[in-house]
């Protein structure tokens, strides 16, 4: 395949105001071309009616099982007395993956992933693909395995990635996973990267060294608002700085001209390069 096709994809649509506008954005005049939907946050609604509003973009749907925010819990949408193993003692989900990896039971797990994508689908959303928030569906392989099987039940493909999983801190030696339909081309800053050589000099970086074939980069933009200092407070990795910093990138003029320069094709989750790779 001689020829660079890239999905930029921002994740965390729905957590905020600010993360929606920035996300829509991009998607209507920046270089985003596909985006996920968290289900149990609070502004999840607004950005279903804009999905609803276009029906040209790209969507799937984010499975949250964390909330990482010290003052923006999350709360998952099944009563917690069907879920106690995904909850702490405030009903909240835990904030870190390992809580999940220790705690969640796999029954309880499937019953509020499904009722995340039910309710997207009773709204009316058509989503494209299913993605992980913060990757926990790759730290444990009875999650990895519910997370295949969601797809197959759903008929939708899943990003699934060894590298992802190593992201996690977990050994992907470890877990058991299919000979086809995992995608490694993935990129993502990193708390290193945004410290040293800075977000913009990364994806300049991504952008001219990119190979052939299909690539996915994973951002998280949002508009530079109190409401995301707040929501963000003592968190500077993917923080308010961070996620600002990727709104101004995607919708820039010099992020079109590094697409055109290096003769990249943004491409989505209905795109048959895409869906060549995955098992849907």
């Amino acid at each position: 395949m001689n020829k660079k096709f890239l999905i930029v994809h921002a994740d965390d649509a729905g957590m905020a105001w600010s993360q929606n506008k920035a996300t829509q954005i991009g998607l209507l005049k920046g270089s985003i071309s596909s985006t996920s939907l968290m289900v149990p946050c609070p502004w999840f609604y607004e950005m279903a009616q804009f999905c609803l509003t276009y029906p040209e973009v790209d969507y799937g749907i984010h499975l949250t099982l964390t909330g990482e925010w010290k003052t923006y819990p999350t709360r998952p949408i099944t009563p917690v007395n069907k879920i106690p193993s995904l909850v702490n003692s405030e009903g909240f989900f835990y904030p870190k993956r390992t809580d999940v990896r220790d705690f969640a039971k796999i029954d309880e797990v499937y019953l509020e992933l499904k009722n995340q994508i039910e309710y997207a689908l009773f709204l009316g959303l058509k989503p494209t693909h299913l993605d992980s928030h913060m990757y926990t569906l790759g730290v444990r392989q009875d999650l990895i395995d519910l997370y295949q099987g969601l797809g197959k039940e759903y008929s939708l493909p899943i990003v699934l990635s060894k590298k992802l999983i190593a992201y996690t801190g977990e050994s992907v030696t470890d877990f058991k996973l299919p000979k086809k339909g995992c995608l490694e081309n993935i990129y993502m800053g990193s708390f290193e990267t945004y410290q040293t050589i800075g977000l913009q000099q990364y994806y300049d970086d991504i952008l001219d060294r990119l190979a052939d074939g299909v690539s996915l980069l994973l951002i998280h933009p949002a508009l530079k608002s109190a409401e995301m200092d707040q929501i963000t407070l003592d968190h500077p990795n993917f923080g308010a700085l961070w996620r600002a910093d990727d709104a101004a990138y995607f919708s820039s003029l010099h992020c079109q001209t590094k697409l055109k320069e290096n003769a990249i094709e943004l491409i989505d989750f209905k795109s048959p390069q895409i869906l060549n790779l995955l098992d849907a």
